[in-house]
């Protein structure tokens, strides 16, 4: 009598285990510069420290976030950042003005020398949105603070970047993409007011 619920219980485990071993595994993504060097490099190093970053509480999670509808949005438990996005975005920024602007002095944190001789840079992410297969959008109002008692330079880059790849990679690469557009944007506002 107890053979037959022996066999229920053994099947039952086996089953729950089966079902564990076919979970998929999630797949880990950076951002990576993609900001191309410009042809003319400034007199001479320029400082730059990226101070403040804000990202939308929507897509300040370890998940990637997609839009599947004007008020529809899918967290893919299986597609996950490897770092939170409040410290990629200002890593692949510097490392995107560090190209554009041809120094080696563009940091996310105050490094020796004199803080009050760098431009300062703040980004607000307004959107970081994604639709799979078709486009990314990062919107973003930036400021920059030259040395000195210069009045603030502020600005607004909103960027629509095509995903060329398939799935996650290429919404990850567009975002990638996206913020070297807006890093080009600050680089452009940088440079007019260095000395």
């Amino acid at each position: 009598m107890m053979r037959p619920s022996l066999i229920a219980a053994g099947a039952s485990v086996l089953a729950v285990l089966c079902g564990c071993a076919a979970s998929p595994k999630a797949d880990f993504y950076t951002l990576s510069p993609a900001a191309v060097p410009v042809d003319t490099p400034p007199a001479g190093p320029i400082a730059v420290l990226i101070t403040v970053v804000t990202v939308p509480d929507l897509v300040d999670r370890p998940q990637i976030v997609v839009r599947s509808g004007d008020n529809k949005v899918d967290i893919d438990e299986f597609a996950r950042w490897a770092d939170p996005l409040k410290s990629q975005i200002p890593r692949v920024v510097r490392a995107d003005l560090g190209q554009l602007l041809n120094s080696p002095l563009v940091s996310t944190y105050a490094m020796g020398g004199d803080p009050a001789s760098a431009y300062r840079v703040q980004l607000d992410v307004q959107r970081f949105d994604a639709a799979l297969g078709e486009a990314v959008t990062v919107d973003v109002l930036w400021s920059v603070a030259p040395p000195g008692k210069k009045p603030s330079l502020n600005g607004r880059s909103t960027v629509r970047e095509p995903c060329t790849g398939a799935g996650f990679d290429g919404v990850v690469a567009a975002y990638s993409r996206a913020l070297g557009t807006v890093s080009r944007d600050i680089a452009s506002a940088i440079r007019p007011a260095s000395p």
